[in-house]
């Protein structure tokens, strides 16, 4: 697969606890992301966050947070990511979680990847 040139960076904002059945969002959506051929996907733990409910989520030193910020990022072509994300709207939907879905202008550089061994 080569990427070059205008693309787009989707950037999806979940709790860590939000989940869909068994499944965690995050989950689902990175497996989704595989499924349908994006180039790749990145989730990130925050340390501290709020969304819509204005209620403060925080990791503390020795102690178990509580759904913690988790941000998934995926780069792809145009057209790849505007088809993922009503496929993200769906999971968000089905699971009664709250989310942020942003997307912005990205210009590839470089993309590499190896083979599968």
């Amino acid at each position: 697969m080569k990427i070059e040139g205008e693309a787009k960076l989707l950037r999806i904002f979940v709790g860590e606890t939000d989940k869909l059945g068994n499944n965690n969002v995050y989950e689902l959506i990175v497996n989704e992301a595989r499924k349908n051929e994006l180039a790749g996907a990145t989730v990130y733990k925050g340390i501290m966050g709020y969304g819509g409910n204005s209620i403060i989520h925080r990791a503390k030193f020795l102690a178990v947070s509580e759904d913690l910020p988790l941000v998934i990022e995926i780069v792809d072509e145009v057209d790849k990511i505007e088809k993922f994300i009503p496929i993200v709207e769906e999971i968000f939907e089905k699971a009664k979680s709250g989310g942020l879905i942003t997307l912005e202008k990205a210009d590839i550089i470089k993309y590499t990847y190896t083979e599968n061994k």
